[in-house]
């Protein structure tokens, strides 16, 4: 079938998107579903600092490629040995297929899925395959979704079937799940395991940090601390639970917030992306805590830090890859708290876009001024 998508056919544009044009909308050729997959009509698709890195050529991947990874949709049609979903089934898009044989997964741990990965980083589906085409090139998947398009062939292992909790959710609120939420909110409930009355930062505001953000206040933590470098968002911070805000960006900022913790915070969850924001959380971890990162800077990007402190203090640092979810647990769990109150994501969402706008909502991205704008096909 011929369907309309956002092709990005090269890494490294410059900025502003809007006067490069990284991403051609064009009409491209989208083979049915193979055995295990699914076709979707995709109806939102959020917009993510992940997405903008492989533009920027800060997160390689192979190219042409149809980009995108956080969206929500309809089944259209299911190919062979798909048999729990049907056409009409809502679901929300996860960007790391899990095979359930590899040793990860056996162990509980899809998000770290070994045949997931590979494939993700190879630009096809679980499968190994391809299934977009484009004036006679074939095109790669980005991470197994490619959802910046009016449809997607995906693995089912891509995908989370929404039930009764997720009536009355629009789709571009469903479509955050998939990335922000999952990777935010798990970081803070599977990845650190965040206890009420502990004291955590959140450094970096985007999607994610702002899910993470609000996922620290539901856990009942008793200092939640929003560091980011625009102060629209550390308003915004506020109004959402945060106990204290510092522009990242004061030399003096860590010396404050250790001060204010008597010695720094039990949890400290870089969510930007960057080194320095990397340096940062670490120096605000209290003796004994965590530093915990979901950003993704350049690969060729390093962090360094006295091993002394990770053994004299105890210290740990870890890495949080989509929250260390289970999504087909997770996606649920969350809804229901946004619907009971709990999370409420509504709150970060930016601007409803066409697929036409796209570049322009990219350069509205790398301003670091948005919230989680989304296309809506």
């Amino acid at each position: 079938m011929k369907i309309r998508a956002a092709v990005l056919e090269q890494l490294g544009a410059p900025a502003p998107y809007a006067q490069s044009l990284p991403l051609r909308v064009q009409e491209v050729e989208l083979d049915p579903p193979g055995a295990g997959e699914v076709l979707v009509r995709i109806r939102a698709a959020g917009l993510c600092h992940s997405d903008l890195s492989v533009i920027s050529g800060d997160r390689p991947r192979p190219v042409p490629m149809v980009l995108g990874h956080e969206a929500a949709g309809e089944v259209v049609e299911c190919g062979a040995g798909v048999a729990d979903l049907r056409a009409g089934d809502r679901v929300v898009l996860v960007f790391m297929p899990s095979c359930g044989g590899c040793m990860p997964c056996m162990e509980g741990r899809p998000a770290l899925c070994e045949p997931g990965a590979a494939s993700n980083t190879a630009g096809t589906l679980l499968s190994g395959g391809r299934r977009l085409h484009a004036g006679g090139l074939t095109l790669n998947h980005h991470v197994g979704v490619s959802c910046f398009a009016d449809h997607a062939v995906v693995s089912r292992r891509s995908c989370v079937k929404l039930g009764a909790e997720a009536e009355g959710l629009d789709h571009a609120e469903a479509a955050l799940f998939g990335c922000a939420v999952l990777t935010g909110v798990g970081a803070v409930f599977n990845t650190a395991r965040i206890q009420a009355g502990s004291t955590a930062a959140v450094l970096g505001l985007g999607g994610v940090g702002f899910s993470a953000l609000l996922a620290a206040v539901a856990a009942g933590a008793r200092e939640v601390i929003a560091l980011d470098l625009n102060d629209d968002k550390l308003k915004l911070a506020r109004e959402l639970g945060a106990t204290a805000t510092f522009n990242a960006a004061h030399p003096d900022a860590a010396d404050q917030i250790r001060a204010l913790t008597r010695g720094g915070v039990d949890c400290a969850f870089e969510m930007a992306g960057a080194i320095r924001a990397m340096e940062l959380a670490w120096r605000i971890t209290r003796r004994g805590g965590s530093t915990i990162s979901a950003g993704l800077p350049h690969p060729d990007r390093r962090f360094s830090f006295a091993p002394v402190q990770l053994v004299g203090e105890e210290r740990t640092l870890r890495g949080s890859y989509i929250g260390s979810a289970v999504p087909a647990r997770d996606v649920p769990r969350y809804i229901e708290m946004y619907r009971r109150g709990k999370l409420p994501v509504n709150r970060l969402m930016g601007e409803r876009l066409t697929l036409d706008q796209i570049n322009l909502g990219f350069d509205r991205l790398a301003s670091g001024a948005s919230l989680r704008d989304v296309v809506l096909m």
